[in-house]
């Protein structure tokens, strides 16, 4: 057999157990099922449809559980007439989660590779929203005496054979305009310190709504852990998304997306990490947004130090030089800040 289909029933049958002493049931394809998670040379790709989105990230029961390396295929969340359909604009659907990662502690940190990542719908929505957030315009966390903009949702059209967005303008010149797609995961988070709940919005040292771009097929990402199991949680796919994601929307939509877990034991890390062919980095999160900088910057400074053998004024001084930053938001309720080093600098880790 193939592929583990997860039953929903059976989540929902266990949903009140302790997630540490009772696995999930998966069912499979021909009705069997087992109580034991499979080695990982023994375990095939997941299949995980989800039935419903979460406000917050936070511990709670868990929708399924797994091993590292695992390999997962789902989706982000979608129901009928919420925020990505194109006429009736509802409410925002919520993230998938939490998954719970079998031997997973706060002595380790949480390794999730995007190993693919595309639209499975042919429109995103970007909404301007006089009562939501904005880096340019007053939005319900910050007042000027500007009025408000107007309201408007712009529906762009995606083009998934030629992997393009496109947007009708009927009010400027050019009447139309088409951009090239670029995939992301707005949302990739663990459950919070203690007993915390973040909101779906916020981002932290959990990871959360970090609106990186960066996060997209074929970037592996690193997320601490603060709780058995890192109960991990993932949503708000973007088409498309420009630095700063300045009217406080990406091309939002829904998206298919396979993940592999792994875990890096006995070593911890302080904020999100993230890797892709050219560079590392560490996403740093806070207001006003020099303290997420400074925040990233120290965090890829002593990243240097630890696993890359540099001295620490010396790792200073490099990243200072060959360094590279990406403003990932500045809307949501804290700014992020992606902190870059390019790998063809580094050398081999210790």
């Amino acid at each position: 057999m193939s592929r583990v289909y997860v039953s929903t029933l059976a989540l929902l049958l266990v949903s009140a157990l302790s997630p540490v002493s009772h696995p999930v049931i998966r069912t499979l394809v021909d009705g069997s099922s087992v109580d034991a998670v499979l080695s990982p040379a023994q375990q095939p790709n997941l299949k995980f449809e989800p039935t419903e989105g979460v406000p917050t990230f936070a511990v709670r029961p868990p929708v399924l559980r797994l091993k590292p390396g695992a390999v997962v295929e789902t989706r982000t969340f979608t129901k009928a007439g919420d925020y990505y359909d194109e006429k009736a604009g509802g409410p925002w659907p919520g993230e998938v989660g939490p998954f719970f990662i079998d031997g997973a502690t706060p002595d380790d940190t949480l390794v999730v590779k995007i190993v693919r990542l595309r639209p499975n719908r042919d429109t995103a929505i970007s909404a301007v929203n006089p009562t939501g957030i904005s880096a340019v315009a007053g939005d319900s966390r910050t007042r000027i005496l500007n009025d408000p903009l107007p309201a408007r949702r712009f529906v762009w059209r995606l083009d998934r054979a030629r992997n393009v967005g496109v947007l009708d303008l009927p009010n400027s010149a050019s009447k139309k305009i088409e951009m090239p797609l670029k995939p992301m995961l707005g949302r990739l988070a663990v459950a919070p310190a203690g007993a915390e709940a973040f909101g779906g919005l916020w981002p932290g040292n959990f990871g959360g709504n970090m609106d990186v771009a960066d996060a997209r097929e074929g970037t592996t990402v690193f997320l601490p852990i603060f709780h058995e199991g890192a109960y991990f949680y993932f949503g708000d796919a973007h088409a498309l998304q420009g630095d700063g994601e300045i009217c406080g929307s990406g091309l939002e939509t829904t998206m298919d997306v396979t993940f592999e877990f792994d875990l890096i034991k006995g070593r911890k890390i302080r904020w999100p990490r993230m890797e892709d062919a050219d560079d590392i980095m560490v996403a740093g999160s806070a207001r006003p947004l020099v303290d997420a900088f400074r925040i990233a910057q120290v965090e890829l400074i002593e990243w240097l130090v630890d696993e890359y053998g540099f001295e620490k004024l010396e790792a200073y001084q490099v990243v200072s030089q060959g360094g590279h930053s990406r403003i990932a938001n500045v809307v949501d309720p804290n700014y992020t800040v992606v902190a870059k080093f390019p790998k063809r600098l580094l050398p081999a880790k210790r």
